[in-house]
């Protein structure tokens, strides 16, 4: 008898992630954060000021972008990311997914919620 198994995806491993950095650029495109240091309200100044129209969103931000990483790592646990793959396959699309969401996620709290601080 011939099994009939589905090809594993591609993006196996990496739908949290893509979701994830889609889902941000969203965000920051709706928000509309200050991206230059000298649109900073306390520009020339002493003190914190924030990126964002609401300066609780320094907050939220960064309790998003964390939440994201560990979803991407709790995708990784997943045996349906694993699913008929090999071992090294799976560690290197882990390995790629987990550091791609750290690194965009460092980089955007740095870029964004550090800007005017």
């Amino acid at each position: 008898m011939i099994e009939d198994r589905r090809r594993p995806s591609r993006l196996s491993g990496f739908r949290v992630c893509l979701i994830g950095g889609a889902f941000f650029a969203s965000l920051l495109a709706v928000l509309q954060p200050i991206t230059r240091y000298e649109d900073c309200p306390n520009y020339g100044g002493n003190g914190n000021a924030s990126a964002f129209a609401n300066p609780a969103w320094d907050f939220y931000l960064t309790l998003l972008l964390f939440g994201w990483v560990v979803l991407v790592v709790l995708e990784q646990t997943l045996s349906v990311t694993r699913r008929g793959r090999g071992g090294a396959d799976v560690a290197l699309r882990a390995a790629a997914a987990i550091a791609l969401s750290t690194v965009a996620s460092c980089g955007l709290f740095v870029n964004v919620a550090v800007l005017c601080h």
